[in-house]
C-alpha cells in the first residue's frame, strides 16, 4: 500500500501551540519500524503546482498565504503562524493527497500520512487548514475524468465545513461527515448527510450512528472512489475532540468502514485528519492504526 509523505508536512511551531506537528514523521516511522507499511512504499512527494491549488482557491487568498500578508483576524481564525514556509508546507500536504487519489484508484487503496484539512474554504482558511487537500484532490481528478463519483466519508470530531462548502453543489461528489453537533466550528455548512453526536458521545452509541447513517448514504450514492478523513480527535483523551471513544471503538471504526468499501472494490484514499491527544505520541499512534487496519484489510481482499 503506497503511503505519500513529506518531511515538508513539519512546520516549527511556537512553544505550547496545541498541533502536534510531530505526528506526522512519529507515525511514518512506527509505520515503517513495526513492517506495515514497506520503506519503499513511502512515496516522498513535493509542493503541488499553482494551477492545481487555483482550481478550488482564488488568487488573492493564495498570494496572502505565499506572502504572508494575512492580517491579524486572519492569522487568528487559521491558528498557524504565517512564515514563508507555510505555503510549501500546505502545498505539499495537497499534493500528497492529489497523488493518493490516483494511487487508489489503480491500486484499491493508498494513504496521505496527513491530510485532511477540511476546515479550509475557497478564500480563506480556519482551524488549522489553509488549503483544501480533498477538495483541490477532486477537482484535479475530474480534469481526467469528469464524470467521476466521489464519496467524502469524513470521520474527523469537526464538520468538515470548508468542504462542504466547496462541493455540495456537484452532483457527482456526496460529502458524509459524522461530528459532534456542539463543537468547532460553531457554524456549520450543510453537507449531503451530516450526522451529528451527543458531546462526549461514547463508542456503542457512536458506532450504531455510524454504521446506519454510513450504509444509509450508500443507498443513495454508489461511488467510484472514496476519500476517508479518518480523524483521530474522536480518542476520549483528545483536548479537542469532546468524544469519548476508547482504542477499540476506534480501530472498530476503521474496521468496519475499510471492509465496507474494499470488500465491495470501492478504492479509499486515506487522509489523517485531526487529532490533539493529551498523551504525547498517542495521536500519532492512532494514525498509525488506521495504516495498519487497512493493510491488514487490503492483505487479506487482495486490494
Amino acid at each position: 500500500m503506497r503511503c505519500f509523505y513529506s518531511s515538508e508536512f513539519f512546520l516549527e511551531l511556537p512553544d505550547g501551540h496545541p498541533f502536534p506537528m510531530d505526528k506526522f514523521e512519529v507515525s511514518k516511522d512506527m509505520l515503517v519500524t513495526s513492517g506495515i507499511v514497506k520503506g519503499e512504499d513511502i512515496v516522498e512527494v513535493s509542493a503541488a503546482e499553482t494551477h492545481v491549488m487555483k482550481r478550488v482557491h482564488d488568487d488573492e487568498y493564495l498570494a496572502k498565504i505565499y506572502y504572508g500578508q494575512l492580517d491579524r483576524k486572519e492569522q487568528i481564525r487559521l491558528g498557524l503562524p504565517v512564515s514563508p514556509k507555510l505555503y510549501q508546507r500546505s502545498a505539499t500536504e495537497v499534493e500528497a493527497t492529489r497523488q493518493a487519489c490516483r494511487a487508489a484508484l489503480q491500486d484499491g487503496v493508498a494513504a496521505v500520512l496527513a491530510g485532511g484539512t477540511h476546515h479550509s474554504f475557497h478564500n480563506r482558511g480556519e482551524g488549522y487548514c489553509v488549503f483544501n487537500d480533498i477538495a483541490i484532490a477532486i477537482r484535479d481528478l475530474q480534469v481526467d475524468f469528469p464524470a467521476i463519483k466521489v464519496m467524502v466519508v469524513d470521520t474527523d470530531a469537526h464538520q468538515g465545513n470548508g468542504t462542504n462548502s466547496l462541493l455540495s453543489e456537484d452532483p457527482n461528489v456526496f460529502t458524509y461527515s459524522i461530528h459532534v453537533g456542539r463543537n468547532f466550528p460553531v457554524r456549520k455548512v450543510e453537507g449531503s448527510m451530516d450526522v451529528e453526536t451527543v458531546r462526549y458521545v461514547e463508542g456503542e452509541m457512536y458506532l450504531k450512528q455510524l454504521f446506519t447513517t454510513l450504509a444509509a448514504a450508500l443507498d443513495v450514492f454508489s461511488p467510484d472512489l472514496v476519500i476517508w478523513i479518518a480523524g483521530a480527535d474522536g480518542h476520549r483523551n483528545d483536548k479537542m475532540g469532546q468524544m469519548s471513544l476508547d482504542l477499540k471503538d476506534l480501530m472498530k471504526r476503521d474496521d468496519v468502514i475499510l471492509r465496507a468499501f474494499l470488500g465491495n472494490r470501492i478504492p479509499v484514499a486515506i487522509l489523517y485528519g485531526g487529532g490533539y491527544n493529551r498523551q504525547k505520541e498517542y495521536t500519532a499512534k492512532i494514525h498509525r492504526n488506521t495504516i495498519a487496519t487497512a493493510a491488514k484489510i487490503s492483505k487479506e481482499l487482495g486490494s
